[in-house]
């Protein structure tokens, strides 16, 4: 008898695994902007069922862009959990993937160390996600931000994280990882905490890309892709003058690499690629300088009191491009001018260094659509990681199948000698 028992929570157990990795896994996106990560969860299988954000702006070009998902513009402190799944209607522990990105500005190194602390609000909505994760009890989770976070307040958010979700029953991965080693031409280090409760301890994915230093060195033994440069990534958009651009314009040539191509799929047109009108002075110091120059550049009557280091800065061909910020749109923010032309990127510029696919269209004015940008995942990010952790369910599955087989075998040798 105890067998048979033993037996059917054994089957229980694989009917659980085979829902997970079922050929449609369903996820949500809390905190989900414009929708960089759901780019990636579609492209990795997943059918994304819903997107909440606060910022109404932003959640405009997500509903533009998901149509069949649900677009939902709520403040998850202001809601709980239990009246959030009614909303959705998923019920506790059917959801396969719960994906955020909490607001970092609490943790980010861009804010003075002085006005970073534990108690920001900004930084409490980590605790209202685990919250949700608590509550919705999610077969999976993936949580992301900025690379600070994993180490920051001596570990402290980090531990709470882990130790919130282990006591769940969920195994839990903390890493970082830098865009550039997965294809997304920007040195972009992101914290993501990975975790399941089927006791998967996932690993990271493996990197896509190596820089091309490295490549050198090893003298072409492995021929790995080495990291997408800024013109790989934007070299075949037309040129067009600071002010200037259509909303719907054809490629300046055919696709010249690989990456152009995914960029691409089968598009023949572009949108989102108008260039900003820039003030006279702020034309006059990006014309004064040329490629990989910045404001100690500038001649001395156009030079500004201080500032970022890349402020006024021309991107060069050959450059990785750093990490792209909600501010991309001002050139006294960063190094956002153009290599060839007297202007800063385009938002679809800015969208191929962040890896948003051709066919992906921002609404809202460019600021608004600059913002979206800046607190974007990078898609190929995204995809990289939640594609792994579907992979190793998949390896998972396989090895639960074949436990069960050998199980079933010994069960029945048992009442064979019985």
């Amino acid at each position: 008898m105890s067998i048979c028992i033993l037996l059917v929570t054994f089957l229980c157990f694989i009917v659980s695994v085979r829902m997970v990795i079922a050929s449609n896994p369903k996820a949500i996106d809390l905190f989900c902007g414009c929708g960089g990560i759901t780019v990636g969860l579609q492209k990795a299988g997943f059918d994304v069922i819903a997107g909440i954000d606060i910022e109404k702006k932003y959640l405009v070009s997500f509903k533009h862009n998901f149509p069949s998902a649900k677009a939902l513009n709520i403040d998850i402190t202001g809601i709980s959990p239990v009246e959030f799944m009614q909303a959705v209607d998923i019920s506790r522990g059917e959801l396969d993937l719960l994906v955020g990105g909490p607001p970092c500005q609490g943790f980010s190194k861009n804010v003075p160390r002085r006005n970073r602390y534990l108690e920001d609000p900004k930084n409490l909505l980590v605790k209202s996600f685990l919250n949700y994760c608590e509550a919705i009890q999610p077969k999976m989770i993936l949580m992301e931000n900025v690379a600070e976070m994993k180490n920051g307040f001596e570990e402290t958010y980090s531990q709470e994280i882990i130790t919130r979700l282990q006591e769940k029953g969920y195994t839990v991965t903390a890493v970082v990882l830098n865009s550039a080693d997965y294809g997304v031409p920007q040195r972009r280090r992101r914290a993501f905490f990975m975790a399941s409760r089927l006791g998967i301890s996932f690993a990271s994915p493996m990197p896509t890309h190596i820089a091309q230093e490295k490549n050198k060195q090893m003298d072409g033994l492995f021929n790995e892709p080495s990291h997408i440069t800024v013109w790989e990534a934007i070299g075949d958009l037309p040129s067009v003058e600071h002010g200037e651009g259509l909303e719907l314009t054809s490629y300046a040539c055919p696709p010249q690499n690989a990456y152009q191509e995914l960029m691409r799929s089968s598009k023949t047109e572009v949108r989102n690629h108008i260039a900003r009108k820039l003030a006279d002075k702020q034309y006059a110091r990006l014309s004064s300088i040329g490629p990989g120059q910045g404001h100690k550049d500038l001649p001395v009557h156009l030079q500004t009191r201080g500032g970022y280091s890349g402020a006024y800065g021309r991107l060069t061909k050959d450059m990785i491009a750093p990490t792209i910020t909600r501010w991309v749109f001002h050139p006294g923010s960063g190094r956002w001018g153009h290599p060839v032309d007297i202007r800063t990127l385009t938002i679809r510029e800015i969208a191929r260094i962040q890896s948003f696919p051709d066919d992906f269209e921002f609404i809202g004015s460019y600021t608004d659509q600059a913002g979206q940008l800046g607190n974007a995942v990078p898609p190929l990010l995204a995809q990289a990681i939640v594609q792994s952790m579907k992979n190793q369910m998949v390896r998972f599955k396989k090895e639960v199948s074949s436990s069960q087989e050998t199980f079933s075998d010994s069960e029945g040798s048992l009442k064979a000698i019985a």
